[in-house]
């Protein structure tokens, strides 16, 4: 049966200024994007990415086989005749959308495709930290009275916003976006894509800060989001970062602090440890079961969001208690032991909070924090990887174990400050001897603690730690 089309290959043209050849072939338009050949369907439109290691380019034939409808290529790489772009296109009578440079014709596709949906409510978060979590909570309290789109997982990169918004339909009133930023102008990029209506920062943290420099810089670059204000958008800004006032400068629109000090609604706020917190709205208590103070920053950014939307109170307060956690983002899983799976990110301040959140529990047995790298923090890196061995130096942790070349600032800390007396550790940059010293040394009613950045990939020792798990594994939070 074939699919409905997303849009015309006329649309496209229009939206990216790009050369069809031919200009009315076989296909009228596709009805899905792919930059990945392998995952190309009937009817796709194919998008030939120059990548570090690989192109694009080499697998156009790849995709045309698997039924593409149309390529989109850069016309450097149209010119070469080894690629045989125009020849094998023309052969499955594909549409060639020739463009100067195909991320950018990517992102203007997105950006012409989102013109169609004028009534669409578009918001977009940003910030260092707490972007997947408050998405995820604010889609939880918003889908309760509206029809919402999201990023599928966290597909929010210069080539993942784009992709994700072709996941808008005629029947979705709120599109809810995250922003992510590895480089410089990227958000810029991004918001030029999406074109909020509501705009919210998390935090101005360190993430990234190797490609970017500084602190000041990633505020630079994350108030980006707000680039594209007319006038008429509104900006959801932290009221108690530390940058609030700079990010709230010049912007052109409506500026909404948000936070504990900000909210009349805001009654009680009890923690619950690993089972969560309690938060009283309009006077009425709601349970939100992710742990950690941060968490409940998430929640507030979430609430702010769909006040922003005029949605409900009880709506509000179900999303609270409705939203689950993602993969890797501080899961509570039990069993044996009580692991708290945090290994999908890392930078500086989510590993304060991760150790403060471990040491702040009253926990009856031993605390074991299995440390991974922070990775992307450039020449900050040695000296944020000491701050981290200061922190852990003072932690309640009964051991350490250390992984990743990075986190042996931290280790040389702890060995000058003759801290190993106190807290011993251990540390490695290879997975099996890591392996092997946590399976000798964990024992049932430990609580672990798995913080990385998502190269370290520390979810590998999960066999390690669940070897005599036969409870119930139940996940919750993200710090």
């Amino acid at each position: 049966m074939a699919r409905e089309l997303l849009m015309k290959f006329a649309d496209l043209a229009a939206s990216t200024g790009a050369e069809l050849r031919p200009g009315a072939g076989y296909h009228v338009g596709f009805s899905s994007v792919s930059i990945d050949s392998r995952k190309v369907e009937e009817g796709a439109l194919f998008v030939a990415l120059p990548g570090a290691t690989t192109d694009g380019h080499r697998f156009v034939e790849a995709a045309l086989k698997a039924g593409a409808a149309g390529i989109m290529a850069a016309r450097s790489r149209v010119k070469d005749p080894t690629l045989r772009i125009e020849e094998t296109t023309t052969a499955t009578r594909a549409v060639l959308v020739v463009v100067e440079d195909t991320l950018r014709g990517l992102q203007d596709a997105a950006r012409g495709y989102l013109e169609n949906f004028p009534n669409l409510c578009r918001v977009g978060i940003t910030g260092s930290s707490g972007k997947t979590t408050t998405k995820e909570i604010a889609a939880a309290m918003v889908g309760r009275e509206k029809r919402v789109v999201v990023n599928p997982g966290n597909l929010n990169s210069e080539t993942g916003l784009p992709l994700a918004v072709f996941g808008v339909r005629r029947e979705h009133e709120v599109g809810i976006f995250e922003l992510g930023m590895n480089r410089r102008g990227e958000i810029a990029e991004l918001a030029r894509v999406l074109k909020p209506h509501i705009a919210l920062i998390t935090t101005i943290g360190s993430s990234h800060i190797g490609n970017i420099g500084s602190r000041e810089a990633i505020l630079y670059e994350k108030k980006m989001i707000f680039s594209g204000f007319t006038g008429a958008e509104t900006a959801l800004i932290p009221d108690d970062d530390e940058f609030r006032d700079e990010l709230a400068a010049g912007v052109r629109g409506r500026i909404c602090f948000y936070g504990r000090r900000s909210f009349t609604e805001l009654g009680e706020l009890r923690t619950l440890g690993l089972d969560g917190a309690e938060i009283t709205w309009e006077g009425i208590p709601a349970r939100l079961s992710l742990p950690g103070k941060h968490n409940v920053k998430n929640a507030l950014a979430a609430a702010a969001i769909a006040k922003a939307i005029s949605v409900g109170d009880e709506a509000i307060r179900g999303g609270l208690g409705s939203v689950k956690p993602l993969f890797g983002r501080s899961e509570i899983l039990r069993g044996a032991l009580t692991v708290i799976r945090d290994c999908y990110n890392a930078n500086p301040e989510s590993v304060e909070a991760a150790i403060e959140f471990c040491d702040s529990l009253d926990w009856p047995g031993r605390r074991v924090y299995v440390i991974g790298s922070m990775l992307e923090l450039g020449d900050q890196s040695p000296a944020a990887h000491r701050e981290l061995g200061r922190m852990l130096a003072a932690s309640h942790a009964d051991k350490i174990f250390f992984f990743g070349k990075e986190t042996a600032a931290a280790r040389n800390y702890i060995e000058e400050n003759q801290a190993a007396d106190r807290i011993p550790f251990f540390y490695t940059d290879a997975m099996d001897e890591l392996s092997r010293e946590l399976a000798d040394y964990v024992l049932p009613g430990d609580l672990v603690l798995l913080k990385g950045s998502r190269g370290c990939a520390l979810e590998r020792l999960n066999d390690v730690l669940f070897f005599s798990d036969s409870g119930d594994t139940s996940a919750k939070g993200d710090f």
